[in-house]
């Protein structure tokens, strides 16, 4: 059994009946119980909800999808989410069976190997901490606008880094404490967007159903091409759908992990993907003036469509839901990152890890908590230039889908070896390879869809590097992951005895 470091820092939890079983899953997993297992499934779905976040989505998405194939760029919406259901097939097999934090990061390493799983853990960390550098800087105007002052390229950065502050501190009082922040957080965002997307499609309707299979226009950005166009507003989609396997990273703080798991990953991609959709498809039939978003003369279409619809007093309360929205978003993000990074550093794999891989007296995983801030903030210089924060998305964006893609491999090769049958409690079977084949299509396609350089999607002017940036600085990651591998070979501190889990009578099935 692997040694977890964390036990230098603190004691292990009292032995509680409710959660016997899952600890005896954890330890057959190679680990014993340090974190705080208080999330039921509810509390698991609220983490990927969030993270997800059906506001948060649709800002990133709705002003870049338009531009770039015009109204009908909302059907990619429902495509990108048909996509990540096949791969979601492949994540609640793998949850089941193993119900440990770091997800990609240990599920590979049992699947294929500890080199392999390094690589893919690496990459998943990647993209999860460019992200809170991004969630911080886009809530920033947001924050500011609520009290009225004027954003200043400095000014942004501060407040971004204020953000990722408190949403570090909050993270530090334990996972009770974030479930019930979070809690309030999803349930305002969940009604506010349930509402505002019903009574505008209801009630305020602007355009005809028949735009919605327009272009207006917009493919002459990428030259002329209605095809291309759309393969443009597919990746711009999968923008959307991310971030729910923050469900996964709090596996070892969910009661019967084994079962809530795989459906809280279900429920909140499914949720927070209705309600893009419908705030998608809201927000382009009731904007007043479609052609001047794909002008790109209206930078904020969604508060376009809602001051125009509900009037100018509805300013300020949707800054509200937007700031609720980003806060809950960068907690969750955040907290879900820090487990990520908590999950190699016990197994002792990265720089550091032993300051990484300390648990506080509240069962938090402090050290992880601190490096994520402290990556994030640092990551904030870049953002003094805004046109670099495009960049960083898209970035981010891509490494994540190749760490969806290499997980998603993973589990197709070891079933065509044979090595992995899924034995737990969700099994598909013949059906599962199959879908796990498409899933590993769709993610192959989306990754090279999503890191294409594409000129439409840099700002006006951009030098030849930020068009290329998503792929040009993924190989860099990759690159800097292989030489780490070669030289300072993480993969031996990971025992091969641990590759693969001991079954526990009576647990499994």
């Amino acid at each position: 059994m692997i040694e977890d470091p964390t036990s230098r820092t603190a004691p292990p939890p009292a032995a509680n009946p409710e959660t016997a079983a899952d600890d005896a899953r954890l330890r057959a997993l190679g680990y014993e119980q340090r974190l705080s297992r208080r999330l039921g499934v509810l509390g698991n779905i609220g983490m990927g909800f969030a993270t997800v976040s059906p506001v948060v989505g649709l800002y990133a998405v709705v002003l870049v999808g338009m531009t770039v194939a015009g109204p009908a760029w909302v059907w990619a919406l429902p495509v990108c989410l048909l996509g990540q259901c096949l791969l979601l097939t492949v994540y609640s097999e793998l949850a089941s069976e193993f119900p440990v934090s770091g997800g990609a990061y240990q599920w590979s390493r049992r699947l294929i190997g500890p080199g392999f799983a390094w690589m893919t853990g690496w990459l998943s960390l990647c993209g999860p901490l460019v992200a809170n550098t991004t969630i911080g800087y886009l809530s920033a105007p947001w924050i500011l606008g609520l009290f009225g002052i004027t954003p200043t390229p400095n000014l942004l950065v501060a407040v971004a880094a204020g953000f990722i502050v408190v949403c570090a501190l909050v993270n530090t009082f334990g996972i009770d404490v974030l479930r019930r922040v979070l809690a309030l957080g999803v349930a305002a965002e969940a009604v506010a967007s349930v509402l505002i997307g019903v009574v505008l499609l209801l009630a305020f309707r602007e355009q005809p159903f028949s735009i919605l299979t327009a272009t207006l226009g917009a493919e002459a950005g990428s030259a002329g091409s209605v095809p291309a166009a759309l393969l443009a507003a597919l990746a711009v989609g999968g923008w959307a759908f991310i971030g729910f396997d923050a469900c996964v990273a709090t596996s070892e703080e969910t009661r019967n992990a084994a079962r809530h798991v795989p459906r809280a990953i279900w429920w909140a991609l499914l949720s927070v993907g209705a309600l893009v959709i419908l705030n998608a498809f809201a927000t382009t039939l009731v904007h007043p003036d479609l052609p001047s978003v794909v002008a790109g003369l209206d930078p904020d279409p969604v508060s376009t469509a809602v001051i125009a619809s509900f009037g100018s007093w509805s300013a300020k309360p949707f800054v509200v839901v937007v700031v609720v929205a980003f806060f809950a978003c960068g907690l969750a993000s955040q907290g879900s990152t820090a487990r990520g990074v908590y999950s190699m550093a016990r197994d002792g794999v990265l720089p550091l890890s032993r300051l990484m891989s300390a648990v506080s007296r509240r069962q938090v995983p402090i050290g992880a908590v601190v490096a994520v801030t402290v990556v994030g903030c640092a990551g904030l210089l870049l953002a003094v230039n805004s046109a670099a924060i495009g960049s960083l998305i898209a970035f981010g964006t891509a490494v994540l889908y190749l760490t969806f893609f290499l997980t998603a491999l993973a589990a197709l090769i070891a079933r065509l070896r044979g090595t992995w049958v899924p034995a737990g409690y969700v099994r598909l079977g013949r059906t599962g390879t199959v879908i796990n084949a498409l899933a590993v299509g769709w993610l192959g396609f989306e990754f090279v869809n999503i890191a294409w350089p594409r000129a439409i999607l840099a700002p006006v002017g951009a030098p030849w590097y930020q068009i290329w940036a998503a792929p040009l600085v993924s190989a860099v990651v990759v690159l800097a992951g292989l030489l780490y591998l070669l030289i300072a070979r993480p993969q031996d501190k990971v025992l091969v005895s641990a590759s693969f889990a001991t079954r526990v009578e009576g647990i499994d099935r």
